[in-house]
C-alpha cells in the first residue's frame, strides 16, 4: 500500500474506532440511564404502606423525628455554600492513599470485634455471630455510576471475601448507606436477612431481595436472628432517594447477645433520644458513632464530633469507634477534621477510643492505642 493509502486507511480505521468507542459510550450511557430509575428504589404500596401509616412516627404522608428538627439548610446569613464548595480552602481529600488492612483472623470465637470497612460499613462479630452494617462497595454513593461522590479509598476486601453473615442492617435509604449493587451482590452471595426501617423494604423488593429475607422494623421493635436480639431505635435524620423525602423511616440499631451489646447510630443529629436508649438498652460494650459530614448549615441531622462523645456517654458506652468519615467527600470540612476533633474531645473527657484503619479488626476488650495514622496523609 502506498503511503497515502496507508494514511487514508489509518484515518478510516481511526474513524471506525472512534465511532465504535462512541457507540460503546452511548450504550454505556443508555445502560446507566436505564439503571438509574431502579437505583431510586421502590414506593410504599399495599400492606407495606398500611403498616407505615400505623407507625407513631408517620403522619401527613411522611415519617417524622421525635421532636421535630431544624430544616436541612439552617439560616446562615452571608454564607454562600456553593462558592465555599468551589473556592473554599478546606483540604477535603487526603494527600496520599488511605492505608488499608486485610482483617486479621479472630483469635477466639467469643471475642467481640469490629471491622470497619470505610464510611459507615462495618462488621460486628458478637458471640460467634456476624452482623454487617450499611454496606456500600460501589465506586460512588449515587444512583449513577457516572456522577456523584466518589470513593477516596477502595474497600479493603471484596464483597465475595466477606465471611458468612447472620444479619445485614440498613439504617436508612440514603445512597451512602443503601447501595443497590451491593444489596444485589449480597442477595446472591449471602443468605442473611436484611433488617431495615419501615418502608425501606420497598427498595429491596424492587431489587430482587426475596420477601422472606426482608424484615422491616419500627422504632422500639425487635427481631431475633441467630440468637441475637436486634432492635431498631430512634435517630434524628431524614430519608429519600428521589424527589420525595421522608417516605421511609431512619433508625439507629441495638445489637444484643446474651452477654455483649453494641450500638450503631446510623445517621443522626444529637438529641435526647440517646439518653433514653442508654437507659433502656445500655450499657454498651462499644458504640459506632457517626462523626463526619457535619456543618452548621445542617446542625440537627448529623452530629459534630463533640456531640458524638456526648451521645456515647448518654448511651453509657464503653469503647467508641468513629464511622461515617474518610471514604466519601460529603461536606465542606477538612478530610481529617472529624477524627481530629473527636480524638481531642475523647482525651479531654477520658473516653476510650479506637480509630481503626479501613479493614482493621478491633478487639473491643483490647483495642489498639490511637496512633494518629491519618495525620500524615491529611
Amino acid at each position: 500500500m502506498a503511503p497515502a493509502d496507508r494514511t487514508n486507511g489509518d484515518r478510516s480505521r481511526g474513524r471506525l474506532l472512534r465511532g465504535t468507542a462512541g457507540l460503546a459510550a452511548l450504550a454505556g450511557l443508555a445502560w446507566v440511564a436505564r439503571d438509574v430509575p431502579a437505583a431510586l428504589g421502590g414506593r410504599l404500596t399495599g400492606a407495606r404502606a398500611e403498616r407505615a401509616a400505623r407507625s407513631p412516627q408517620f403522619r401527613d404522608g411522611t415519617f417524622h423525628n421525635q421532636a421535630g428538627s431544624t430544616p436541612m439548610m439552617a439560616a446562615d446569613p452571608g454564607r454562600n455554600l456553593l462558592r465555599e464548595l468551589i473556592f473554599g480552602k478546606q483540604k477535603r481529600r487526603p494527600t496520599a492513599p488511605v492505608p488499608l488492612l486485610r482483617p486479621a483472623a479472630p483469635q477466639a470465637a467469643d471475642e467481640l470485634t469490629i471491622v470497619w470497612y470505610g464510611h459507615a460499613s462495618a462488621l460486628i462479630e458478637i458471640e460467634g455471630r456476624r452482623v454487617l452494617l450499611d454496606p456500600i462497595w460501589s465506586d460512588r454513593c449515587s444512583p449513577s455510576g457516572l456522577v456523584g461522590p466518589r470513593r477516596l479509598h477502595e474497600p479493603p476486601v471484596r464483597l465475595d471475601e466477606l465471611p458468612p453473615l447472620d444479619a445485614i442492617l440498613i439504617s436508612h435509604d440514603h445512597y451512602d448507606h443503601l447501595d443497590m449493587a451491593t444489596v444485589q451482590a449480597l442477595t446472591a452471595g449471602q443468605s442473611a436477612p436484611f433488617l431495615v426501617p419501615l418502608g425501606v423494604g420497598a427498595h429491596l423488593d424492587r431489587w430482587g431481595v426475596p420477601a422472606e429475607r426482608i424484615i422491616e422494623l419500627d422504632w422500639t421493635e425487635s427481631h431475633r436472628v441467630a440468637g441475637l436480639e436486634i432492635t431498631a431505635t430512634a435517630a434524628q435524620h431524614f430519608s429519600g432517594r428521589g424527589l420525595r423525602r421522608d417516605g421511609t423511616l431512619w433508625s439507629s440499631w441495638v445489637i444484643a447477645g446474651e452477654r455483649r451489646k453494641v450500638f450503631y447510630t446510623g445517621d443522626s443529629g444529637y438529641f435526647d433520644g440517646y439518653a433514653a436508649i442508654g437507659a433502656e438498652h445500655g450499657p454498651f460494650d462499644v458504640t459506632l458513632m457517626q462523626i463526619g459530614a457535619y456543618d452548621r448549615a445542617w446542625p440537627s441531622i448529623h452530629m459534630f464530633p463533640e456531640e458524638a462523645v456526648d451521645a456515647h456517654q448518654d448511651l453509657r458506652g464503653g469503647l467508641l469507634i468513629p464511622v461515617h468519615w474518610a471514604t466519601f467527600n460529603l461536606a465542606l470540612h477538612d478530610w481529617s477534621e472529624p477524627v481530629n476533633r473527636l480524638w481531642a474531645e475523647a482525651k479531654a473527657r477520658d473516653v476510650r477510643l479506637a480509630v481503626p484503619r479501613p479493614g482493621e479488626r478491633v478487639v473491643v476488650d483490647e483495642p489498639p492505642a490511637v496512633d494518629g495514622w491519618w495525620q500524615s496523609i491529611a
